[in-house]
């Protein structure tokens, strides 16, 4: 049986997300700002949940339609079919939100969700009260010009929660956005990736992780493992579990704290990506180039939560002239610094626009060699 899924991701890495879900098999359908539709069977939602390296979360599209009052709302979403995931006993909690929508009040839309759901139930199972001390199905409704969208939760816990890291540094990057990161550097087995403000090794990781074809949802659960077939998760992470390779990527990570890269060798090893990375105590503005072929990927400080706006500008001055010396080497910088490329000493040869969870970043790209001005490859 067909069913429309929904995957939600961080603002910029549509393009990323919708070549995965392609790349497993299954049908887009429609792409806007932070989620992708697309069809595919059953199974589709445990791979989807176990592969995506993307996106946030997935969620089970029961219904869409117009809703541009609480009459439009409560009527359209009576209508759809939630016999068909929801029993008489399970929790079926009801959130969401709205954007340039005549109907505004989350709180309004969530109570006539909740009421028309347990109208429609209520026919259906011929009872008045529900316990809603069984299975949990968290409902999301997403009215966007007022066009509502009504969904379940598959996922439960959001998927940049990879489970390997329980703890990190005082600025940790999300696993999602380090992935894409890592993604747009193109890693390859004999391009050594050093990230020299590694923190707890996010993005050394979710590149040897990739490179290693390891699923990043290998080692966690799902919401939906409660109410969809057992099987179907089986098959996804025995499926996962078979495609994984050994690959001959390196990664360094290196940082100035000794107590965050002890973090990061944990990190690494919970994510069984240890044997691909090498951590290290190492000062950025001292790098010394290795004699070999390389691209260094980071996110150094910028202000918002570690350091000093001042400190942070001489730093960013200071890696400038290291970095560029690194030639030909590529460089990728995230930072939500506007003026980071007058900083640094160079224009990037390409901008990247990206959200490290609610602040807005770009990915400062520089990829020409600054020797003789070609790509290096």
């Amino acid at each position: 049986m067909k069913r429309i899924y929904v995957a939600t991701c961080l603002f910029g890495l549509e393009k990323l997300l919708g070549a995965e879900i392609e790349a497993l098999g299954y049908k887009r359908l429609d792409t806007m700002d932070g989620r992708i539709s697309f069809e595919g069977d059953e199974s589709a939602v445990a791979r989807a949940n176990v592969n995506l390296r993307f996106a946030e979360r997935v969620f089970i599209l029961i219904g869409k339609f117009p809703a541009s009052s609480f009459t439009e709302l409560f009527d359209n979403t009576k209508n759809l079919p939630w016999e068909e995931f929801i029993g008489r006993n399970d929790a079926f909690p009801v959130k969401g939100h709205a954007i340039k929508s005549t109907l505004f009040s989350l709180p309004d839309c969530q109570s006539i969700v909740k009421k028309a759901v347990v109208s429609r139930l209520g026919e259906k199972y011929g009872i008045k009260w529900f316990s809603e001390d069984g299975v949990k199905l968290q409902i999301e409704f997403f009215i966007f010009k007022d066009i509502a969208h009504l969904m379940i939760d598959t996922s439960g816990v959001a998927l940049h929660k990879r489970g390997y890291r329980p703890a990190s540094g005082a600025a940790p990057l999300r696993e999602t956005l380090a992935a894409a990161v890592a993604a747009t550097s193109r890693p390859r087995e004999d391009v050594l990736l050093w990230d020299p403000f590694c923190g707890s090794g996010t993005i050394a990781i979710e590149a040897a992780m990739m490179m290693n074809n390891h699923a990043p949802g290998l080692g966690r659960s799902f919401a939906a493992e409660d109410f969809t077939d057992k099987s179907i998760w089986n098959d996804a992470r025995t499926e996962a579990q078979d495609n994984i390779i050994k690959s001959d990527f390196e990664a360094w990570g290196s940082d100035i704290d000794t107590e965050v890269l002890e973090i990061a060798r944990e990190n690494a090893r919970r994510a069984k990506v240890s044997g691909s990375i090498r951590f290290f105590e190492a000062d950025a503005r001292k790098l010394v180039r290795p004699d070999r072929r390389g691209t260094i990927v980071c996110n150094p400080p910028y202000g918002e939560r570690l350091m000093e706006i001042s400190e942070v500008e001489k730093l960013y001055k200071e890696i400038g002239e290291v970095f560029r010396a690194t030639s030909p080497w590529q460089v990728y910088v995230l930072t939500s610094h506007e003026g980071f490329e007058k900083l640094y000493g160079k224009r990037a040869d390409k901008i990247r626009k990206l959200y490290n969870g609610m602040i807005p970043c770009n990915l400062y790209q520089y990829f020409i060699n600054q020797k003789n001005g070609k790509k290096d490859r």
